[in-house]
């Protein structure tokens, strides 16, 4: 097994309006591994005033079960992306879509001016190099079996039980 900090990573996952390239971030969600626990924050996103509201689409808020409603009532664009910055800052953010994962932090940091981005690295790619054997298939295991609710607090945390699962594996049954 190889053996390194997989709790200096985050996963980090971004529902958003769409997926044309247009779309804004409607929630984020973080979450990353914390003494054999793992830790989530979450947050709805109320669109900046700059964001094109026409690219709200139907299908999206189907998928995420999040109305427009609920999104004039969540907090202020610029208020989730410092808070974001707080809980992440600390943390390698990994994802299992970055270039969409950037283009929404981008969007969510502009509407804040703050910045820079940060690097978003490929789940995959971490995975991979932070597991091997049994524990990268304990991993992968995990992640069929869990279903994707489409929401980024449990999307991100649903990353992140993988690793986990994976950290779990007794070195000794590899």
């Amino acid at each position: 097994m190889i053996v390194t900090d997989i709790e200096k990573y985050a996963a980090l996952d971004f529902e958003a309006s769409s997926l044309s390239s247009s779309s804004w971030p409607i929630e984020v969600g973080v979450s990353w591994v914390e003494a054999d626990r793992v830790q989530t924050w979450s947050s709805l996103i109320q669109p900046h005033p700059n964001w094109d509201l026409t690219d709200w689409s139907i299908q999206s808020e189907g998928v995420h079960q999040v109305p427009m409603a609920d999104l004039e009532k969540a907090a202020p664009a610029s208020r989730v992306a410092q808070e974001f910055l707080s809980v992440a800052s600390e943390l390698i953010l990994v994802s299992d879509a970055p270039a969409f994962e950037h283009r929404w932090l981008s969007r969510l940091l502009e509407a804040a001016d703050l910045g820079p981005v940060p690097t978003i690295e490929d789940f995959n790619t971490v995975s991979f190099a932070c597991f091997d054997g049994l524990a990268l298939d304990m991993l992968y295991e995990k992640l069929e079996r869990t279903r994707v609710p489409h929401r980024a607090g449990p999307d991100s945390a649903r990353l992140a039980s993988g690793w986990l699962k994976a950290r779990s594996v007794d070195a000794s049954k590899i």
